[in-house]
């Protein structure tokens, strides 16, 4: 009897090259492959499936990484583990939950007074609307990599907006309080 699991390096060469019931047949069977992994290290945990969602994505946005088609599991496997090491890093953990970028989260609360909140905002509304953007997605959680998906851009310079911003921030706020 054939294992279900095992993927014909047909189905993984179609699904390379574009086609998208290809794409969508060997990410379903790939699906509960990488659910027993996690289910298997974590326990049933309420993050399983985003770590699920987030392998399959690692997977389909690399298959023109893989260099053998043959492959493909041990290359899914690959980045369940990194998924998983994400995981034990803490990224899924409630300080990095994502949230609405238009919409601060439910729980926001600030125990400084309203002047302190004037302030704070005035200093925001220094910087240009792309550095406000990302130092408002650092204050939702989103983490630096995620923050360059959205805006199209690096990393790095993602790391260099947030600490100009904040340097540029912290600058007027003392100059305003007279330190």
């Amino acid at each position: 009897m054939p294992d279900r699991s095992e993927i014909a390096p047909e189905l993984v060469a179609r699904a390379r090259a574009g086609e998208l019931g290809a794409q969508n047949q060997l990410l379903t069977r790939l699906e509960p492959v990488l659910r027993a992994f996690f289910l298997k290290r974590l326990g049933p945990i309420p993050e399983i499936d985003d770590l699920v969602q987030n392998t399959l994505l690692r997977v389909h946005t690399g298959l023109a990484d893989l260099k053998d088609n043959g492959r493909l599991k041990a290359f899914a496997m690959k980045a369940a583990l990194f998924e998983l090491q994400d995981w034990y890093r803490g990224r899924y953990h409630s300080r990095e939950r994502l949230f609405d970028p238009d919409q601060p989260p439910p729980a926001w609360v600030h125990d400084g007074t309203a002047e302190q909140r004037l302030d704070i905002e005035q200093a925001l509304a220094t910087l240009t609307p792309h550095a406000r953007r990302i130092v408002e997605l650092r204050a939702y959680g989103y983490r630096y990599q995620e923050i360059a998906r959205l805006l199209q851009t690096t990393e790095a310079a993602v790391k260099m907006q947030v600490k100009r911003a904040f340097e540029k921030m912290r600058q007027l706020l003392l100059l305003h309080h007279g330190r």
